[in-house]
């Protein structure tokens, strides 16, 4: 299990937005533990709701019932857009995602599914079987036979040079000719629809729908995962899916990090056909706890109270913006990308299209080192920077990171010990 940095961090506390570690340093949170700390660290009402539960009862297994499972579940079926729908809470995004294949490949009785390319999905051997990014594949063994298309990184790769509406067709043109060389019948689709660990990168708006056209004549469903892009992260729109939505909404979507603010509570939100389709036992033993579940809807509430989707979409826009505008004469960064506040920082080796982990892992210290935590993702190695912070993240404090990073980074451009980098480093 890898650390950030050289010297180790060791974190003890954090408040809205801020950290602080052991030593006493405070840091502006820019990457909210990987996405799941939504609304801001030690939320009061999430932090009473746990207590109080707690002190209620911890756990009695989804073999009693269970009031705020069956409240959570409810208010999250109405969000996601699916008709009918039927909600199973797991602990974590790697087990929703192993759920979603399982009902998937059960539904349509065939191991096949198609993932995209660059794809992450979790660490379970499923979810490692559909995972199309080698840093984050420790075996090619899979229970699943794992076929890949194209589009989910949009400014690189063959299409890389065509026009938004060209990208699409040539990323449908892919799909079908794939499809005509299986054999027994696809089981689903499942896509990130902005891609986490490979670098906060996506296809244009609207290539899903386009999938979801060709997917649709052979019956194949389509599952987002949305571990990463759900609860208004983009800013956008509540789920990552609704970029894509002409033809409404997928068959399952995953979900799991931002909505227990810190709290393990993961799950899937699907067509009631296809969450009906076991025909043996299945439950989760810690999927759905009392106390996950107090803590999920209490921070369900503050989220939508306090629209901080919204939040998101305005701090976020003028962050992107701000970087762009402030690191274009760099040489190292080869693009800012992102929807809400979900942004990714891509590093070259300065004259090319290289990507430059070297730069990535020297930008993480050096921003630490101006109080300002930052995550890595992108091509193997991590060349990208990825930015996340709390959906509250205010306007001063998107200022205060923004000019933190772009001297972090200016400070690894004029570096000399880069010029010229090392092969491979």
């Amino acid at each position: 299990m890898p650390l950030y940095y050289e010297r180790p961090l060791e974190l003890t506390h954090g408040e809205g937005r801020h950290v602080w570690d052991a030593e006493g340093n405070r840091y502006l949170d820019f990457f909210g533990g990987i996405l799941t700390t939504m609304t801001a660290h030690a939320l009061p009402e999430v932090a009473r709701a746990v207590a109080e539960q707690a002190g209620r009862l911890v756990h009695g297994s989804t073999l009693y019932l269970n009031r705020p499972m069956v409240e959570l579940a409810e208010r999250i079926a109405e969000l996601s857009g699916i008709p009918d729908a039927r909600v199973f809470f797991t602990a974590s995004g790697t087990e929703a995602v192993d759920t979603a294949l399982l009902l998937a490949t059960a539904h349509r009785r065939s191991n096949q599914v198609l993932a995209m390319r660059n794809a992450y999905h979790g660490r379970s051997f499923s979810a490692v079987g559909v995972t199309g990014n080698r840093g984050w594949s420790p075996t090619s063994l899979s229970p699943l036979h794992t076929l890949y298309v194209h589009g989910g990184v949009r400014t690189r790769g063959p299409f890389a040079g065509l026009g938004d509406a060209e990208f699409i067709d040539a990323c449908v043109a892919d799909l079908r000719d794939l499809l005509a060389q299986t054999r027994g019948g696809v089981a689903a689709l499942i896509a990130e629809p902005v891609q986490g660990v490979g670098g906060f990168t996506s296809g244009p708006d609207g290539l899903f729908a386009a999938f979801r056209d060709v997917l649709a004549e052979e019956g194949i469903l389509w599952i987002s995962d949305e571990v990463q892009t759900g609860w208004g992260r983009t800013g956008d729109h509540f789920w990552g899916w609704q970029a894509h939505a002409a033809n409404g909404p997928p068959d399952l979507l995953t979900f799991a990090k931002g909505i227990g603010n810190g709290m393990s509570v993961g799950g899937v939100v699907g067509r009631a056909e296809v969450m009906n389709c076991l025909d043996a036992h299945s439950l989760s033993t810690f999927g759905g706890s009392q106390v996950t579940m107090a803590a999920g809807l209490a921070n369900l509430d503050h989220l939508l109270a306090h629209d901080l989707p919204g939040n998101a979409r305005r701090v976020g826009a003028a962050l992107i913006e701000r970087l762009r505008a402030a690191t274009a004469d760099t040489g190292l960064v080869r693009e800012v990308r992102g929807r809400g506040l979900m942004i990714g920082v891509d590093l070259v080796r300065p004259g090319t299209d290289q990507p430059f982990p070297r730069a990535a892992t020297l930008a993480l210290e050096a921003a630490r080192e101006r109080g300002v935590l930052v995550g890595r993702g992108g091509a193997p190695g991590g060349n990208v920077l990825r930015i996340a912070p709390p959906l509250s993240l205010t306007a001063a404090e998107a200022e205060e990171g923004a000019a933190a990073l772009v001297s972090a980074l200016r400070a690894v451009a004029a570096d000399p010990a880069l010029v010229p980098p090392a092969a491979g480093r």
